[in-house]
């Protein structure tokens, strides 16, 4: 443990002299010219934007994400709808009793490998978290910076109108992290010391192989693993701690805060505090985050709460504004469709439904039916689109903070657009969104890591060599986030979280029958409880 952080340490040293001379000198701009050069041709592969008016285009990737979407929902009879009391309770526990089972070897392939530190829980052999621990993993990793900056983004654009499709966004997107996680569970890998090893890299391979398509199985997740990989460096790592610090920063006084020009020392803080959990695996801490995020999410939608009850009287007016903005806007670019657009493309970025991330966290949980835990998983896109979106949303219409002429330029802009709603209403709460959003940001960054490694082990194998390889670069990247203005990077590992899209929903198309006999298995179980 302690060689690993001396490792850390030795790491970061030099790099605390190239943040400080990036931002004396622009070096960090330099490089980030030179890696947008080389990576340019793929982030605007990714991001290509399809046009359908002079003034309206439309990712392409947003094409696949929805029409899956909708695919799943008729595919399993609209089982985003249907399953979601039995969702609700098994998440309370209901049907615990038929899913108990004392072995975890009986639940996947057993296969020899190392010790993933965040998994450790199941070393017992009798399962490694509820249903309930595996929901807020996942959401840990999605409820966050989307909600917040996201949200103010699309309404700016959008307008208010752009809430009602962000919604039907979520809901359909219900179906989608039903069938990524239901087959995260069912084709994991499970060491002989019980740690659990899964997601799309593992249903590609051995899903697509039961259907005697193993080459392109394997070809699809090997380009998953590297694309989780790239997306765990940027958008789950430099972004994250990047708007994170420049929050901090506004809130301590902008320009002529004591923090300015100082993001290196904040990114070795929050490095040493992410490597603490990630090399070290001291579980109280992980432990600790897990109840902090939950709470951190309960105080948010509190103070929502509160801001739209103490101006009780414009909510039906912030309804009838969404309502009538999402077939009719006035005074929006690109008008109706434009507005759709907006609210697609944010609840996608906002939950992942159809990514496949969360089925890497989903899959380690304790059960011995797959659907189970893809019934679990259909609640993420509820809880963070469905009603955390919509919240900040209506916050943002009623306080009049929603400017289509004047939109925020980028997420940091966002969250203080998002800041400044709230604030109307409660003078400290800024204060409080602060807080908030490091830890949002905290969370992201341990989730993303284990998605990452678990890429990452599937490419260069499950030794203690390539795991603290994996998290000691993980952590040296945290540091480079908040020092630099590395635009290129992060673009570029924003358009490996989109793409990791691509080989997932071949997958999930290809596997969904599978899924179907799993939850015929399921519900036939509950039924006969």
């Amino acid at each position: 443990m302690k060689k690993y952080l001396l490792s850390l340490f030795a790491l970061i040293l030099p790099l605390l002299n190239f943040a400080q001379e990036a931002q004396e000198m622009g070096v960090d701009e330099k490089i980030d010219q030179a890696f947008g050069n080389a990576t340019g041709w793929f982030v605007n592969a990714v991001f290509y934007q399809i046009p359908f008016t002079d003034t309206v285009s439309v990712y392409w990737v947003l094409f696949p994400l929805i029409l899956g979407a909708i695919y799943f929902t008729f595919y399993f009879n609209f089982i985003n709808f249907r399953g979601f009391l039995t969702s609700v309770n098994i998440v309370r526990g209901k049907y615990d009793d038929i899913d108990h089972h004392e072995s975890m070897v009986a639940a996947g392939d057993s296969t020899p490998g190392g010790d993933a530190i965040e998994t450790i829980a199941v070393e017992g052999h009798e399962g490694e978290v509820s249903h309930f621990q595996a929901l807020t993993a996942a959401l840990s990793a999605t409820v966050g910076l989307g909600n917040i900056a996201g949200v103010a983004i699309a309404v700016s654009i959008g307008g208010a109108g752009a809430t009602f499709w962000m919604i039907i966004a979520g809901f359909l997107g219900m179906a989608s992290k039903f069938v990524e996680c239901t087959l995260g569970v069912k084709y994991r890998d499970i060491g002989e010391d019980g740690t659990v090893y899964g997601g799309p890299m593992y249903y590609l391979t051995k899903g697509l192989k039961s259907k005697g398509l193993a080459g392109l199985g394997k070809v699809l997740a090997v380009l998953f693993a590297i694309f989780v990989i790239g997306g765990s460096f940027g958008g789950g790592n430099m972004f994250q701690v990047n708007q994170a610090f420049q929050l901090v920063e506004n809130i301590t006084g902008g320009e002529q805060s004591f923090l300015h020009g100082y993001g290196w020392a904040f990114g070795v803080v929050m490095a040493i505090l992410v490597g603490i959990v990630i090399i070290g695996g001291i579980k109280s801490i992980a432990k600790v985050t897990d109840k902090i995020v939950p709470f951190m999410v309960a105080i948010y939608v509190a103070a929502a709460l509160f801001v739209i009850f103490s101006k009780f009287d414009m909510i039906d007016d912030a309804f009838a504004a969404i309502w009538n903005g999402a077939f009719s806007p006035e005074g929006i670019a690109g008008g109706a469709v434009g507005v759709l657009i907006q609210g697609f493309r944010r609840a996608a970025f906002s939950n992942e439904a159809g990514i496949g991330s969360a089925s890497i966290a989903h899959s380690a949980v304790k059960t011995k039916y797959a659907a189970s835990e893809g019934m679990v998983a259909l609640l993420e896109p509820f809880i963070d689109t469905v009603i955390v979106c919509t919240m900040t949303a209506v916050v943002l219409i009623i306080t009049g903070f929603v400017d289509p002429l004047n939109p925020p330029a980028n997420d940091a802009q966002a969250i203080l657009l998002t800041s400044s709603a709230f604030e109307s209403s409660i003078s400290w709460f800024p204060y409080v969104l602060t807080v908030a959003v490091v830890l949002f940001a905290f969370s992201s960054m341990i989730s993303w890591s284990y998605y990452g490694f678990q890429g990452w082990s599937y490419l260069f194998g499950r030794s203690k060599k390539a795991e603290y390889t994996y998290k000691v670069i993980f952590c040296v990247f945290v540091i480079v986030g908040a020092a630099a203005s590395l635009g290129s990077v992060i673009g570029f590992s924003d358009a490996m979280v989109f793409a990791m899209m691509v080989p997932n929903m071949i997958g999930l198309i290809l596997l969904a029958p599978k899924v179907k006999e799993e939850l015929k298995k399921y519900m036939s179980a509950i039924k006969t409880k």
